[in-house]
């Protein structure tokens, strides 16, 4: 995949359907053209419980061995949700954000946060057009269906927080404009271990904004043989066919919501939330949005498994991924343990059904 110029401070890039582009100016409705969702409806052919499986078999052709990691990320997606991965820089991070667009023709956008970056260079700002005598909004990158966030806890909390009203509620607000981003929008977003020089941590109130937060490992013996002999000539992602589109990707997501969640339910992941609020050395829990993420996470599992209802092992098996980053901690070095502690928790809680 080629590369945009870089800008002053930063970078990205980004493709469409395979090919890499920039995204042009907002029209006067304040949309951006051709990354509208208006095109998306109803979807005819292969049922939606077998589409996203689809979807993970062909990421999975790209980035060996992370079979459970892929699947999160497409649960995240179709629970309408955005991904935080944290992990050693070279795991294949990037790659899979790459492989997941490719694989729904999707628009996608790389920026590489470092840091000297600000909000504008993230959203966007208004340039003065002489011809015209006004100011004219030039979109930034986070104008796409998939945004890659690399290394965001590179770039200090100002710009950091350029991304929230963007992850919350799909718009940027800028010089009193409010302007919708595409459907879907979809951020995808790496951070190198807290121990790496130059990081800054994610403020509570951005890391509240992901529904996930998954780690990619190494992988093992025998997945990083297949990668280094698929890798000896040629870049798997570029033989990579798209499996679905954009519009069935929504249609998808239209399923998820859809799937059955009874009461029961609720009040598991209630029991479950309530009881991270009252852990030892645990300052503040789970809040509400995690709940209501958490449900929407076990109906877009449930939906994987070709299920129209979500069963408990749905909510556990979304639980360490939805809550972990979510508990703040007496003291920031026990924060390793929060993902023990929300196992811990699945073990203790009843399932009252």
């Amino acid at each position: 995949m080629s590369e945009n110029s870089p800008t002053p401070r930063g970078g990205f890039e980004g493709q469409a359907g395979g090919s890499t582009r920039r995204s042009g100016f907002l029209d006067s409705s304040g949309s951006t053209p051709g990354l509208s969702d208006a095109s998306a409806g109803p979807v005819s052919g292969e049922p939606a419980t077998g589409g996203p499986r689809r979807l993970c078999d062909a990421v999975e052709r790209v980035l060996r061995g992370k079979r459970d990691v892929v699947e999160d990320l497409v649960i995240a997606c179709l629970a309408g949700g955005h991904v935080l991965i944290e992990d050693v820089p070279g795991t294949g991070k990037t790659t899979l954000a790459r492989a997941f667009a490719a694989a729904v023709k999707a628009s996608f956008r790389r920026i590489q946060f470092t840091s000297d970056l600000l909000p504008s260079d993230v959203v966007g700002l208004s340039v003065w057009s002489p011809t015209e005598e006004t100011f004219r909004f030039q979109p930034g990158p986070v104008f796409t269906q998939v945004v890659l966030a690399d290394e965001l806890n590179r770039t200090p909390p100002r710009t950091q927080s350029g991304l929230l009203e963007c992850m919350e509620s799909g718009q940027i607000s800028l010089d009193g404009v409010t302007r919708e981003l595409p459907s879907p929008f979809f951020v995808i977003a790496t951070q190198n271990p807290l121990e790496f020089e130059g990081t800054y941590s994610l403020p509570e109130s951005q890391l509240d904004r992901f529904l996930f937060r998954l780690r990619m490992g190494y992988p093992d013996r025998a997945s990083e043989l297949e990668i280094l002999a698929a890798r000896e000539r040629s870049d798997p992602i570029e033989g990579l066919e798209p499996v679905a589109s954009v519009p069935e990707l929504l249609a998808w997501r239209g399923a998820a919501r859809e799937v059955t969640c009874e009461a029961a339910i609720h009040e598991y992941v209630l029991d479950l939330t309530e009881a991270t609020r009252s852990q030892q050395h645990v300052v503040c829990g789970a809040s509400p949005r995690a709940s209501l993420g958490l449900v929407r996470a076990a109906k877009a599992r449930a939906l994987l498994e070709g299920r129209a209802y979500v069963v408990p092992d749905d909510v556990k098996r979304c639980a360490v991924q939805v809550l972990s980053h979510r508990l703040l901690f007496e003291d920031v070095a026990e924060s390793d343990q929060a993902e023990g502690v929300i196992e811990g928790l699945l073990d203790t809680v009843p399932v009252r059904i």
